[in-house]
């Protein structure tokens, strides 16, 4: 009814279906002749997700997955009722990082995919630490039969493998794109081990990097799927070399960031546990992005980049990113604080705008904190005009009439970018999140 109604059905009819059976999940999981693969992460999780899809319904292979990002248990349900229609139908489900161990042990995965764990909804999930106690007790129970592919370079995810079988470590091993010192928004800096503080001879993004404890002498682990060599071209893409266990391969990506070079080399460990080829990684090279993840659709004659920002770690590499364009830029910025955002947006304060500072053209704020947002800009140094506009589609509009044809870069928070696309959906733009 949902999907008739057109306004989604990627949420309703597993909340449903929940309450008529608890064991829903567990129950139909096993209609997945190929077995489940999990992914889950604070940051990249969609993006990867819909990587590793690409490329195994490219290679043929039949995929039940939840493709338009409800994450939480009863989005997984919903996918699950499309699950039994072709023998040997892999599901790969992105699934939230607090919801992950009730998922996983409902459906028992064959490889479970770990990207990052960074600072997000503190009034939701508690400190860092408590996801990776529990993450922790998963990956222990799930040891000797499921398949592990973490990420190397953040130190909380690394530890995860430490002792276990079935691990494959991914990274980036290319200096070139250090930053010069750890980030202000950078979490997990200390050795769970023994308390001390990392060394970092390399950081590429937020904690993650290569890194040694000099107390016990715990190191990040050796990926055996790394990025060697990393070309930035803000936001056209980017140029990569990754060396696998099965050889080398360069991608061209289409997506732009130091970000999304983590989501694919995620996306290509993940990939070759479940079968592909460097061949069928290859069509990572047309990838399109997800609502949100650096989508571009054209809008009154300019081309709105929208580019999800919801945490410290995640607008910095955004904010990076942007840095590498010539010339100044138009912002939209939309900052809710509704409890899918978390409620308390200090966040905001932590993530270095500074980066903007002499980088903008001229700025509109939006959302329920719309006036913060600005007052943000203004201590980071942006000397622009900047508007102050609550209603999302009104200072959209302002937006993209304020330009003279160059692009505009949106960047929301995740209920205002739900309800950008539901804007964009009806006035015909964009399709909506079930189609």
């Amino acid at each position: 009814m949902a999907r008739l109604g057109r306004r989604g059905g990627t949420t309703a009819p597993g909340r449903v279906l929940l309450r008529l059976d608890r064991r829903a999940i567990e129950r139909l999981a096993p209609r997945l002749g190929g077995g489940v693969a999990l992914v889950s992460a604070t940051n990249g999780k969609t993006t990867t997700a819909s990587m590793v899809a690409g490329v195994l319904e490219g290679s043929g292979r039949s995929v039940v997955r939840n493709r338009a990002g409800s994450n939480m248990h009863w989005g997984v349900a919903t996918a699950l009722l499309e699950a039994g229609r072709a023998r040997d139908e892999l599901g790969l489900f992105e699934v939230d990082e607090a919801w992950l161990p009730a998922v996983a042990r409902a459906t028992a995965p064959r490889a479970l995919l770990l990207a990052n764990l960074f600072r997000d909804q503190l009034d939701r999930y508690g400190e860092l630490e408590v996801l990776a106690d529990r993450w922790a007790e998963l990956v222990a129970e799930l040891d000797g039969r499921c398949a592990f592919v973490l990420n190397a370079d953040d130190p909380l995810v690394a530890d995860l493998g430490r002792d276990r079988t079935g691990v494959v470590y991914f990274g980036l091993a290319d200096d070139s794109q250090a930053l010069p010192d750890l980030q202000h928004a950078a979490d997990s800096k200390h050795c769970r081990r023994c308390g001390a503080a990392y060394v970092y001879d390399a950081v590429y993004l937020a904690h993650m990097g290569r890194y040694r404890c000099p107390n016990c002498g715990r190191e990040r682990p050796e990926p055996e799927v790394v990025a060697e060599r990393i070309e930035l071209r803000g936001m056209s893409g980017s140029q990569v070399d990754i060396t696998t266990p099965r050889g080398p391969l360069s991608l061209t990506l289409p997506l732009p960031g130091l970000y999304n070079v983590y989501n694919a080399v995620a996306a290509t460990a993940l990939s070759l546990e479940l079968g592909a080829s460097l061949d069928d990684i290859r069509t990572l090279e047309e990838f399109a992005a997800a609502f949100g993840r650096v989508e571009t659709i054209p809008i009154g004659g300019r081309d709105v980049s929208i580019l999800l920002v919801k945490n410290p770690a995640g607008a910095n590499e955004v904010l990076r990113t942007l840095a590498l364009e010539d010339g100044a830029v138009d912002l939209w910025l939309a900052l809710n604080d509704r409890i899918a955002d978390g409620r308390d947006v200090s966040w905001i304060w932590d993530a270095d705008f500074e980066q903007l500072a002499g980088r903008v053209r001229r700025a509109t704020c939006s959302g329920t904190r719309a006036e913060e947002m600005a007052l943000r800009l203004k201590y980071a140094g942006v000397d622009a005009p900047i508007a102050v506009e609550r209603d999302l589609g009104r200072s959209l509009d302002a937006a993209v009439e304020a330009g003279d044809g160059a692009p505009l870069y949106a960047l929301p928070t995740y209920t205002a970018l739900l309800e950008l696309r539901d804007l964009l959906a009806d006035r015909g733009v964009a399709g909506r999140w079930s189609d």
